[in-house]
C-alpha cells in the first residue's frame, strides 16, 4: 500500500487574516530523503510490482533516518520495514525476514508492534511459528512494551499462532496467568483451550506408545513364529532322512551306538533279550512315525 506522509496543503493565511501581496509566501518544508524513498519503495511494491527494487530502496532509505526527529524517524523506519517485509515475502525470501528486520532494531524488544505482528502472521502462515517463539517471548517480557496498547493483541496472537500450535502449553499458561492484559473472561477461555489441548496431547502420546508396543510385540511374534517354522523344517528333514533308510540299516546304526556308549557284547547270550526288545522298539517307532507322515514302511 502506498504510504503518504505529506500533509495536505492549507489555505495561505497570515496570523491576522488573509495573506497580503506584500507578505512573503511561506514554502512548505521539503520532505526528507527517507520519506521520498519510502514513497518510491511503496510505488515499486504496489504499482510496479518490482519487489527487488522496492527492497533495495528501503535499504537505501533506512540509514538516512538520522536527519529526522525522533517521532518521525520511528514512524518512517517502521513503514520502511513493513514494505521490506512484504517485498521479501513476495520474492519467496520470507525466511530472511526476521534477520533482516533485526539488523535495524538490534534486539527483539525494540521491534514496533506492527512489525512484530506482521512477522508472526508471516511465519505462522508458512508453518514456521517456532522461528518467532523466543522473539515474541522476549518482546512480551519487556516492561516498556507491557504498557503499550498493542500488548494484549500481540499476547493473544502469540498464544494462538505460536504457543498453542507448537504445544508449548506450560508457557501459554504462564503467559495467561501472569499477564495483566487479559480480562478474567478471556483468561478462563484461554485456560480451557489449554486444558483441551493438553488432553489431546496426552491422548496422542498414549496412542503413539500403544502403537509402538504393538509393533514391538508383532515383531517379536513374527520372529518367534519364523524360528518355530525353521525348527519344524529341520526336524521334518532329519526324520525324513533317517526313516528313508532301510530298517535293518537303522537297527545296525543303533547297535553300533550301543556298542560305543553302553559297551555291551552283542554275541553274549545275555544280550539276546535286549536286542529283541530293541528291535521291537525300533519297529514300533518306525510304524508310528511313518503313519504320522503317511509314508510307506520299508523293512
Amino acid at each position: 500500500m502506498k504510504s503518504d506522509f505529506s500533509t495536505p496543503a492549507a489555505p495561505l493565511r497570515g496570523l491576522g487574516g488573509p495573506l497580503r501581496s506584500s507578505e512573503p509566501v511561506r514554502a512548505a518544508p521539503a520532505p526528507s530523503a527517507a520519506v521520498v524513498l519510502l514513497e518510491e519503495a511503496a510505488d515499486l511494491l504496489v504499482v510496479h510490482l518490482d519487489f527487488g527494487a522496492a527492497l533495495q530502496t528501503c535499504e537505501r532509505a533506512l540509514p538516512s533516518l538520522a536527519n529526522l526527529d525522533a517521532g518521525t524517524s520511528l514512524e518512517v523506519k517502521c513503514s520502511l520495514c513493513i514494505v521490506g517485509i512484504q517485498a521479501l515475502a513476495e520474492m519467496n525470501r520470507w525466511r530472511e525476514v526476521l534477520s533482516w528486520v533485526l539488523q535495524y532494531y538490534q534486539v527483539p524488544e525494540k521491534l514496533p508492534p506492527k512489525v512484530l505482528e506482521l512477522c508472526v502472521l508471516l511465519y505462522s502462515k508458512m508453518q514456521e511459528p517456532g522461528a518467532m517463539l523466543e522473539v515474541v517471548s522476549a518482546w512480551l517480557q519487556d516492561s516498556d512494551n507491557q504498557d503499550l496498547p498493542e500488548y494484549r493483541a500481540l499476547a493473544e496472537l502469540h498464544l494462538q499462532r505460536v504457543l498453542l500450535p507448537l504445544g508449548c502449553l506450560s508457557e501459554a499458561e504462564e503467559l495467561v496467568v501472569g499477564s495483566a492484559g487479559f480480562s478474567e473472561e478471556q483468561r478462563l477461555d484461554v485456560l480451557q483451550a489449554i486444558s483441551k489441548a493438553r488432553q489431546q496431547q496426552k491422548h496422542q502420546r498414549l496412542g503413539s506408545e500403544e502403537a509402538q508396543k504393538l509393533n514391538q510385540e508383532g515383531s517379536f511374534s513374527h520372529k518367534f513364529l519364523s524360528l518355530l517354522m525353521l525348527l519344524r523344517r529341520l526336524w521334518d528333514s532329519t526324520v525324513s532322512h533317517f526313516f528313508s533308510l532301510p530298517f535293518k540299516k537303522s537297527l545296525l546304526a543303533a547297535l553300533i551306538l550301543c556298542l560305543l556308549v553302553v559297551r555291551f557284547d552283542p554275541a553274549s547270550p545275555s544280550s539276546l533279550p535286549f536286542l529283541c526288545k530293541l528291535s521291537q522298539l525300533f519297529h514300533r517307532i518306525q510304524e508310528a512315525i511313518f503313519s504320522l507322515y503317511r509314508l510307506p514302511i520299508h523293512d
